[in-house]
């Protein structure tokens, strides 16, 4: 049997991705080690991974060369991350974990920084035909109310607020670092799960209504393979060449019907386990892309209308 070992970075709570990659191996019908790597361990998701690594933390020198020797050592063939703050530096070392033959599953340095600051994100939508809100950085220069503030380089809707006045703005900048502002837009919200080869291809592409969402993280959600979502994807997926698994998120505004893009986090979302369930099963993907497998595109892969909700489970680790 074909024998594969993937690390996941800051696995922290990622246990149902970790799970979807076990029950992908047997689908595909390889061995799969799973290594977890996190700065603590008691970290939930690390009890479900074969293997677990304690490192430092992401922005201390000796982050990349702690992971590197994981790599080399153990014979990890390829590199997962799974929050914003690995994916740049991971990025900018792409060459060094393939010299010891460790694929690093995520894109180019020049996309992750447009991804990683919002006010470079909106430009690009607009770049490639997409619309995106109006972005400024100065609360004195904002047109309107009720708007929405929130860090340039936040996720998961931390420092986020919506304001409906010129005092409540300003009492926000004092407290939301390196701020942007925007006009907020009262519609329905938008999950979209991509997965895409090694090159840039779509595999899959799964809009997802958010139905309720705690703390930037997805509570209920339901697939909705509308055309036009996906119509648009494959427009920004044309310009973008994503690198395996990005999620993108949008607003369709009430009045207009108007798509209007938010971000984009080039890696597995936190809901991307539940497109996988549905049938846009991403893991089984990349496992048969690691096997050197070509494969194309598949309309509508998740079954529409599919509904999930979540709940918090624990895990005695000592």
């Amino acid at each position: 049997m074909i024998q594969y070992k993937i690390l996941f970075t800051s696995v922290g709570r990622r246990v149902e991705l970790i799970q979807a990659f076990h029950s992908a191996a047997e689908r595909v019908g390889i061995s799969l080690q799973i290594w977890g790597a996190d700065i603590t361990d008691t970290a939930p998701a690390l009890f479900f991974c074969d293997k677990m690594i304690r490192v430092c933390k992401i922005m201390e020198p000796e982050y990349i060369p702690q992971l590197l020797a994981v790599c080399e050592r153990e014979h990890i063939d390829a590199l997962i991350p799974t929050i914003d703050t690995d994916l740049l530096i991971l990025s900018q070392n792409k060459d060094k974990f393939a010299k010891i033959s460790t694929r690093v599953i995520v894109s180019d340095e020049e996309k992750i920084q447009i991804c990683r600051d919002k006010r470079f994100t909106a430009g690009y939508f607009n770049s490639v035909g997409l619309q995106s809100p109006l972005t400024i950085d100065d609360y004195l220069h904002n047109a309107g109310y009720p708007a929405f503030i929130k860090p340039k380089n936040g996720s998961s809707s931390v420092f986020a607020h919506k304001v409906n006045n010129f005092e409540e703005l300003k009492a926000y900048t004092k407290q939301v670092p390196d701020y942007i502002i925007q006009p907020f837009i009262d519609g329905i919200e938008y999950t979209v799960d991509i997965f895409c080869d090694f090159e840039g291809n779509p595999i899959y592409i799964t809009p997802r209504v958010r139905l309720a969402v705690r703390s930037g993280e997805v509570l209920k959600t339901e697939i909705c393979q509308d055309e036009m979502i996906i119509a648009e994807m494959k427009q920004l997926l044309a310009d973008f060449k994503p690198c395996g698994a990005i999620t993108v998120q949008l607003i369709r505004q009430n009045e207009t019907n108007q798509d209007y893009y938010i971000e984009i986090n080039p890696r597995f979302g936190g809901g991307a386990p539940l497109s996988m369930r549905a049938g846009a099963n991403s893991a089984v993907a990349l496992l048969r892309l690691l096997l050197g497998e070509k494969i194309g595109y598949t309309h509508f892969a998740a079954e529409n209308g599919a509904v999930f909700s979540r709940f918090d489970q624990s895990i005695r680790i000592k």
